[in-house]
Parts: C-alpha cells; structure tokens; sequence
C-alpha cells in the first residue's frame, strides 16, 4: 500500500459499507482501506437470508464480494472482529482485543441489531432473532428436532423468517401485535390480500395478540398473550423490529440519538469520521431499508473523494417484497386520509391491486399487489411530486385518456443517473448506461455480471432492460416477453415444448435445464410445472407433493383455525342412508364442528383435527371428494326423469357415470359439471365448466360456464343424440383443456382465449382427433388412485404428514 495515501477505516462489513467502499474505489485510489466486520464471512446480501434459509441457496450463493475482491482492491480485512471504540486523541481504531489501526477518516457502518422483547423468558433457549447468517443456522438446526414455531413480528423480517420456516417443514404461526401484516409499509386492503396468500401457502396467523410471557423452563415451549391465552411453539423467533447498532459511537463519545446522528454529507460530531446505513440517524430518521443505505454511501463516496455533490436529504421510502411468488410494492404515503384523493383498482380474480394518492392533485405516495410493473415509476413520479393528469391516469391505470388506451410502457429517459435501479446491490441507473455506452454491453446478462444488478432478486430486470432498449434505440433486441411467472420469461407452450423435446422429468430439472431466474422457483410455476410435467407423462411422473398448495399435500381443505374440512365424494350428488348414517357416526366420534350441505350437492364434514384425517378417511371408506384439487370437483344433478314429471333424461344416474369415470384427473384448475334432465336447468348447467341438459332428443352440451367472481353463461357446444357420445365428446374437451389450458386458467378464461369454434372444431367437426384426445385421457385415468386408500396404506409417509413434520417446500 503507498504510504502517501490517506487512511480509510470503515467498521462493518455489510451492505451499506462495502456499497460505499465501492462507489470510493470508482471514484478515487486516494485511500488505503481496512475493513473490520464482526461476522466470519466476507460482505453477503442479508435480503437473501431467507432463502438460506429454506435452503435454495448457500452461504457462497449469497456473498457480494469475495475474499479475492479485497485483495484486488488492496482492502485489508479482518472478519470476525469488533470494533470497541474510535480514539479520537490518537486517531486510531481500537478493537475489542486490543489492536489499533490508525485512521484520517472513519466510516462506520455497523447496521443493526435484532430487537429482542423485554418480556419474561425472551431468555430462553430455542429464543432467536433473524438478522444474520447464525441466526439462519439456529433455525436449520431447529427445523430438525423442532415441529411448531412462532415467529414474533408480522413486518418484512418475521414473513420472511416464516417463509423459511415452513418450507422447512416446521408448522409456523406468524404472531403481531397489530391487525395487518407489515402496517408500515402496506395498507389494509394490501395487508389483507398478503395474509390470505401466505395462509393458502401454510403460515398461520393471530393478529392483535401481545405477547406477555414466553412458557417453559429451559427451553421455550409456548407463548402466553396478554389476554392469556397460549400458542405452543417449541422454536420462537423475535422480528419484532431492529435497533440501530451505535455501540462503537456511543463508547466513542459520538452524539447518538436513535441513531448516529450525521448532517446532509454524512458526518458524525466527531471529526473525520462518517457514518451510514441502518445505524444511522438523518434529520431524524432511521432507515431500514436497503434503498436509503445505498442513496448514502454514494452521497458520501463523493463527498469524502472530493467530488462535488448534492446533499443527502432524505429518501422517499419503498418497499418490495417478494416472498414465495407473492409480489407487494409501497412508496411514500399509503394509508389514506380526509387530505387524500385516491385511485384505486383491485381485481380479486387475479388476485391484483393498485392503489395511487394524491394531495392536492399532487402524486404523495402508491401501494402495489400482485403486479408491481409500475412500481419504478411510480416512484420516480412521487419522489419528483408530479401533478396528475388525464394522460398520466390512463398510462398509470391501463384506460388511456379516453376510456380504452393500452399502457405504455415505463420511460427511463428522465430518471436522473443517481436513481437506484438495483435496490439489492445498489446499481444506479448511471452505471448501467455506462456499461452499455462505454463497454459495449448488450443484454441484461452482460450488465448482471459486471454491475450486479439483477443477480440477487431478479425484481428490477425490466427496468434494466427499459434502459437497454433506451440507450441502444434500435439496435436493442428484447429478450422480454410474458412468462408463467416472474421466475422465466417462457411461456405455458415453451415450457411444455421443452419437456417433451428434452425429456425433463422433474420440476427441479425443467428450472434447472430452462434457466428460471429464482433455482427454487415460486408458488405460480412450481404447481404448474408439475401439472405439466403430470399432464405430458400421466404413466412414468412421480407427483411432487413439495409442489402442491397444502390443501393438495393435505387431501382436505385448511381452515383459518388450523383444522381440516373432509368432503367425501358422492357421485352425481347422490348417497345412501348407510353413508350418511356413517358420516353421522364418525363426525360425532372425532368432534366435527359443522356439517355442511354445499352447493355441489355433497356433505362438508368442518373441524377435524390434522392428526384425525387418515383414521377420519379410514372409517368413512369413501372416497375424497377433490374439494381441494385442481381436478374435478363435482358433478351436480337434479332428479331427472328417475323422479321428476317433468324430466326426459336420467341426469342422475349420467352425472354419476361422469363423475366415477373422470374423478381425481389433475386439470389446469378446479373443473366442475352439472347434468340436468331437462331444459329447466335445476342443477345449474349454465355455470359449469361443462353443462349438459337433457331433452326428448338427447342431450346438449354447454362450455366455459363459471359461477365465481367472474360469472360467465357457458356456450353451447353442440347436441348429441345417445349417452356414448356424450361421454366421448366430454372427455375430449376435457383432455383439450388440459393440453392446451393454462395452469390455473379457468374453462371460462380458456374458452375466450382459444375460441369456442376451435374447440368445435378439435372436438365436434374431427371424430379422429376426438378419438385421439379420448385414448389420452383414457391412457391418463389409468394412472391416477384415491389418494385417501394411498396415505392408509403408506402408513410411515401418512405418520410423518399427519402426526409430525410435513417434509419439503410448502406453497
């Protein structure tokens, strides 16, 4: 090292540190640097624990900056070592073993720590926080003695620790304080679509609960509230909050607030010495955010490299989360008031919605679910105080100014160059252009190797791309187009053309093979890359439970209090007094709650506990119902001609023909039918996925029928004169369905993609291609067995299901 260079020691080796060290060394070769951090591991992305955690990814898979970075930088670093305290006498860094490096500037950037409650027992063993990679490998170890946990703190921290926790296996109860989930960054409506996902992936919740006392003697064994009420948990994680770590400042005679308390250039009280990241406190605030660390450091790379720059003076805050497929994006003011007008637009099919605030016609502040697309622009418009318009609302909205504009797509051109892109790793918009303009590079790959931007996430590859196609112009060539999630830009076709051309036999070996951005893909692709997989080779694919919704893991449907509803089948709606007689006897013996009559004319047995259902299924020896599945679900009757005087045909001895035959075939979604004897359409036929209606003739065939959110009349297909060619026609445009559906796209949607004349025409107008589609799904019925008599049979998986950990991922 040249000794004519000034001395730059930063203490912490996180993210907001070596992200300032970074922009120095772009900036300036004036420093000789050392670097202390008290982990034993070189600079990681703790955004990425979580995935650490549940094991899609390693400790390596998540480092920033390797040991070798160091040494070609010149940086000295000492790994698993405290700084105590900065003489400002001597100008020198003291550890806590007593070794002391000399400084003319101090960079301290030692983040947080964990809050941990001041409650009786928060002492215990089994008692973590998460903020790091120890406390990661606390709960792997837990995870595998450990059936039940709680995680304390519904905000960004606990939902993450809960994600990991229970695709670990663990049963996890997400505890708060509050009534919604992350209330500093979402609002109610956003809080709640957030919860109901992660229940259909298996967290549990209990909302406003204060946690008094942690039970146990040595070990944590529950909790107790306030209202003293207790939660059994043998593991319990504290992500109640974080706390600025000033130490080292405090013992250095530093002012100290919450925070680290600097000016607009990040400079503490004391001389020379800066001070940036969650340990810090800016007129006021601290931040938690990886955003506002990264805005920071570049403001004091500049300044202390003697580059001119504008004050630090504040940031607009955002959060993005993205846990298990669930996308949930806020900027600024989200909770709206009397002063706000607000624009919103929520989709419940689609399981979307946005809402913007304006005050005073001015854009303060925005909350994304489901699709965060807008959500880099959004930002840059509220952090610019943009006035709304006519023009912007239809841009922002998908209306166009006059009622039925397409969107546009977002501009990059007058994002200033010191925007932040890659909120992870802290790329600026800036960097990337200079990569583009000045080392020639072309593809988001090229820009993800030498910047980092996109290689943690994945969250800001389409505004990476946008400045792409912006500084290239034409010579830009987009590899963006609509995949089946985020995790791939392939789409349903490409992805089943490539499993059947190269053989791909596993879900982990089409992601792996096809290149999916997140190894461990989400809760959209994974289920449907197994139905495919399923759908392709019904004979030789072993189903991935890993893959399923817990509901289809469970053969019965979670209740919000934890128990189970079991639906055994009754064909066409129909059953005997001896089986109802033993749905009476067994619902009394294993303390059902409710019994239900449901709209598919069948029995809901509500409340049985999870260790009850293999003995529940055993003893009702019928089979399940699918209540859960994407499979079909019921075949509903009315009397038809068997009892009624105005019935033609025999609806209930068909809707039970159909139901026996094509029962627990998996389908791109839930699939319902509906037989009626006559044209009076008791049993609903004009809402069904297939309907059929009887006549003097014979029978009409009715598609794309839908009940739901999105009501839909079915149209009618064609009509048929004999029972045989009913079954056939229905298998067949069942089979089509399943070939060509997209995974969770309902036959209403799938109708009005594809077309009812085509279905005619692949199922009606060709008897060859229609005998064809009847072979396969013939072929397909062949493999498929009540997954009731599987689990009783298989006594040791159906014990470790039931009775202990459910093993693998869990959607």
């Amino acid at each position: 090292m040249g000794t004519d260079r000034e001395k730059l020691v930063v203490i912490g080796n996180g993210m907001a540190g070596i992200s300032a060290v970074e922009q120095i060394l772009k900036l300036t070769k004036r420093f000789d640097i050392t670097v202390f951090g008290s982990e034993p591991h070189p600079n990681y992305n703790r955004i990425m624990l979580s995935y650490v955690l549940e094991g899609s990814k390693t400790i390596d898979d998540i480092v920033l900056n390797d040991l070798n970075w160091y040494r070609e930088n010149g940086i000295t670093l000492h790994t698993g070592t405290t700084v105590a305290k900065i003489d400002e006498q001597t100008k020198e860094v003291v550890t806590a073993d007593g070794m002391r490096v000399p400084y003319d500037k101090v960079l301290i950037a030692t983040g947080s720590n964990s809050f941990i409650l001041p409650i009786p027992g928060s002492d215990k063993e089994g008692v973590v926080g998460f903020r790091d990679i120890a406390d990661c490998n606390q709960m792997l170890e837990a995870a595998k003695t450990c059936r039940t946990a709680a995680v304390i703190g519904g905000g960004l921290l606990g939902l993450e620790a809960a994600k990991g926790l229970v695709q670990l296996g663990m049963d996890v109860t997400v505890v708060h304080l509050m009534e919604d989930l992350m209330e500093r960054q979402l609002d109610h409506q956003a809080a709640s679509m957030l919860k109901s996902e992660l229940e259909r992936q298996g967290i549990k919740f209990k909302m406003g609960a204060q946690t008094a006392e942690l039970l146990g003697d040595t070990r944590v064994s529950g909790l107790r509230f306030a209202d003293d009420s207790v939660l059994d948990a043998e593991f319990v994680v504290m992500a109640v909050g974080i706390k600025p770590n000033v130490a080292v400042a405090k013992e250095s005679g530093i002012t100290v607030n919450r925070g680290i308390v600097v000016d607009d250039y990040m400079q503490t009280s004391m001389e020379g010495v800066y001070s940036v990241g969650e340990c810090t406190e800016h007129r006021g605030t601290c931040y938690g955010l990886v955003a506002p660390l990264f805005e920071q450091g570049m403001v004091l790379a500049k300044h202390i490299s003697g580059v001119e720059a504008p004050p630090y003076e504040g940031s607009v805050v955002s959060t993005k989360l993205k846990i298990s497929g669930v996308d949930v994006f806020s900027t600024g003011e989200f909770i709206d008031g009397p002063e706000h007008t607000v624009i919103a637009n929520k989709d419940d099919w689609k399981r979307t919605y946005k809402k913007i605030l304006l005050k005073d016609g001015v854009m303060v502040g925005a909350v994304l679910f489901g699709d965060i697309t807008d959500s880099a622009e959004l930002q840059k418009l509220i952090k610019q105080k943009t006035v709304m318009t006519d023009e912007l609302y239809g841009t922002l909205m998908g209306t166009g100014c006059c009622g039925g504009g397409a969107k546009k797509t977002t501009s990059v051109e007058s994002m200033p160059d010191e925007e932040i892109v890659c909120g992870c790793n802290g790329v600026t918009k800036g960097t990337i252009v200079d990569v583009i303009t000045n080392q020639g590079m072309t593809t988001v790959d090229e820009i993800k190797a030498c910047t980092g931007a996109t290689r943690s996430c994945g969250g800001c590859k389409p505004m990476v791309e946008q400045i792409l196609q912006y500084v290239l112009g034409d010579g830009f060539k987009s590899t963006a187009k609509q995949g089946i999630c985020g995790c791939t830009t392939l789409s349903r076709d490409e992805i089943v053309a490539e499993i059947k051309e190269k053989g791909l036999q596993t879900t982990k070996e089409v992601m792996n093979v096809l290149g999916w951005s997140q190894p461990e893909g989400c809760s959209k692709c994974r289920p449907a890359i197994n139905y495919y997989l399923g759908m392709i080779n019904p004979d030789t694919h072993e189903d991935e439970k890993e893959s399923r919704f817990v509901n289809e893991r469970m053969n019965a449907n979670i209740q919000k209090d934890g128990t189970y509803t079991v639906v055994p089948r009754m064909y066409g709606g129909v059953t005997t007094p001896e089986e109802l007689k033993r749905i009476a006897d067994i619902s009394l013996k294993y303390d059902v709650k409710v019994v239900k009559v449901t709209g598919g004319q069948r029995l809901d047995l509500i409340g049985v506990k999870k260790e009850d259902l293999p003995k529940v299924w055993e003893e009702l020896d019928m089979p399940s119902g699918y209540a859960y599945a994407k499979s079909l679900r019921t075949v509903k009757t009315c009397v038809g001609s068997q009892f009624c005087r105005f019935g033609t045909q025999d609806s209930m001895g068909m809707g039970a023909t159909l139901e026996r035959k094509f029962e627990r075939l998996d389908f791109p979604a839930k699939f319902k039918l509906a037989v009626n004897g006559c044209p009076r359409n008791c049993a609903e036929s004009c809402t069904k996925d297939i309907g059929i209606v009887g006549n003097d003739g014979g029978w009409e065939i009715f598609v794309g029928g839908n009940g739901g959110i999105k009501a839909r009349l079915a149209d009618s297909l064609c009509k048929v004169k004999t029972d045989e060619e009913l079954i056939e026609i229905v298998g067949a445009v069942m089979q089509y369905y399943r070939e060509t559906g997209n995974y969770l796209e309902r036959t209403s949607e799938w109708v009005e993609r594809i077309g009812l004349e085509q279905i005619k025409t692949a199922v009606v107008d060709n008897p060859e291609n229609r005998k064809a589609l009847m072979e396969r799904i013939e072929f397909a019925l062949q493999q498929v067995e009540d997954p009731w008599k599987k689990a009783i049979r298989d006594n040791e998986n159906s014990d470790k299901m039931f009775n202990r950990l459910e093993v693998g991922n869990q959607l």
